[in-house]
């Protein structure tokens, strides 16, 4: 009997094995395939009655084991009420970010949460949205982009040093942009990221090892970018006097390979939920303490540290092509889960586009291809689960951009920011987010400030229409 019988009758992961021992067992004390299969459905029935011993005792248990991860998997009806959660800058959230947010805080795995001042509607949960869950991990509450990070580099040059077209030279040689996209195998740059066990551990990660290599060191589309521009320090810090320096920041993520692990877990926590009300359906969430959740967590780390080397590489780039090192680099990832302790617990952090700000944590709050960005570090404000917002947060979606706002506009908005654009589409347009300094003054209680960056040449994927 092989194999194949096996999995016809419906037995799954390690049951298959150990099915198999039983029935070369019963095959050698004479007995027939038909008696054996007809054997192994009366164990598949009521495993529990085969529990006391025998041939067929180590199958029955792990069929109850496995019946029962089926049911915690399955888990529980939403809270009937949400759970309360702190909010900031709620006069510049719409209702449909809190209606998202109210949902996530009814999933019976809730434990605590947040909405940061540049929510927005999202997949599950909205952008901007913090969940602390117990013992559970939500494929959707991390994002598609898993591991969706900053990275900013400062430069021993003033600002005015770099001309516009030298930049502008520098960003269309070293960086990539769009769905795809990689740099030419002679210019591919190596990582140690990509020399990780890791990759061989799920046959879904050795699947997706080619594309992560072939993709390595490049930027997706939507709002990923890289842009040269002014750091302002007003006071010494990160190591640097005050003063203006030549500064790089990009944010991007883990590319084609982060979209499908998203994808694939997400898919395999909804089976695993199929009772979940819709409205949930894109919170279905894994057990860190089934095979499941760890496959899961461990490939959500492993993307978010390939976002990082993303940009490890797009940085090292520029910064050769400059002929200089970097004076300071800070980065933060805002895609992500985390392990936390909170009020004694440990719990499940998921940040969808929030920034971690623990106590003197450094984060990056980027504002939009014109507006500045921020270098801020976290006061671990508890209440907030030592978090703050990623961004300035869109105020208008991408087809609402696309429909009401004119090319003519968006234009004028960027000459009178000095801004040289390359790529870029009217849905990313500055009008399209909130104004970041709104989004700033509304979390003080959160981060402060150290340092401002405004953007100068900025390169972004050409988006559905370029400005």
């Amino acid at each position: 009997m092989n194999g194949k019988h096996l999995t016809k009758l419906g037995f799954e992961k390690r049951a298959i094995a150990l099915a198999q021992t039983a029935a070369t067992a019963r095959e050698r004390a004479g007995l027939e395939r038909d008696d054996i299969l007809s054997e192994l459905r009366g164990v598949q029935r009521n495993p529990h009655a085969y529990l006391g011993g025998g041939v067929y005792a180590e199958l029955a248990e792990e069929l109850t084991n496995q019946e029962t991860a089926r049911e915690a998997l399955r888990g529980a009806e939403l809270r009937a009420t949400p759970l309360p959660y702190p909010v900031w800058g709620e006069d510049l959230i719409d209702q449909a970010a809190r209606t998202q947010m109210d949902v996530a805080m009814r999933l019976p795995i809730s434990r605590a949460g947040a909405l940061m001042p540049d929510a927005h509607v999202g997949y599950g949960l909205p952008i901007g949205g913090v969940l602390a869950t117990e013992n559970a991990v939500i494929p959707y509450g991390v994002g598609v982009d898993i591991g969706c990070s900053m990275m900013l580099s400062v430069f021993p040059l003033p600002a005015r040093d770099l001309p516009t077209e030298e930049a502008r030279s520098l960003l269309m040689k070293h960086t990539r942009f769009g769905a795809g996209v990689a740099f030419d195998k002679r210019d591919r740059q190596d990582h140690d990221v990509l020399h990780e066990r890791t990759w061989t551990d799920q046959a879904l990660l050795r699947r997706l090892f080619d594309k992560a290599a072939t993709q390595i060191g490049t930027s997706g589309s939507g709002n990923h970018f890289v842009e040269f521009g002014a750091l302002s320090l007003p006071h010494a810090d990160l190591g640097l006097d005050a003063g203006e320096y030549l500064a790089v920041l990009s944010h991007s993520g883990s590319r084609g390979f982060g979209a499908q692990v998203a994808g694939h877990y997400t898919q395999l926590a909804e089976r695993h939920h199929p009772n979940l009300s819709p409205e949930a359906k894109k919170l279905a969430w894994l057990p860190l303490d089934h095979e499941d959740g760890q496959a899961y967590w461990q490939a959500m780390n492993l993307a978010g540290r390939y976002a990082l080397a993303n940009h490890d590489l797009i940085h090292a780039r520029l910064a050769r092509a400059l002929n200089v090192k970097p004076l300071a680099q800070v980065s933060n990832s805002h895609n992500l889960a985390w392990k936390q302790q909170h009020e004694g617990q440990e719990l499940i952090v998921h940040r969808k586009g929030a920034t971690p700000a623990e106590p003197g944590r450094l984060g990056l709050i980027p504002g939009s291809m014109a507006d500045p960005g921020y270098v801020v570090r976290g006061r671990g404000h508890a209440g907030a689960l030592h978090s703050a917002s990623h961004g300035a947060g869109r105020q208008l979606g991408r087809k609402a951009a696309e429909r009401t706002l004119a090319k003519k506009d968006v234009q004028a908005y960027l000459r009178d920011h000095n801004i040289t654009l390359i790529g870029g589409g009217i849905d990313e347009a500055p009008q399209a987010y909130k104004r970041i300094q709104d989004v700033i003054a509304r979390q003080n209680d959160l981060v402060e400030i150290v340092a401002s960056f405004q953007p100068r040449v900025v390169r972004m994927d050409t988006g559905h229409e370029d400005v």
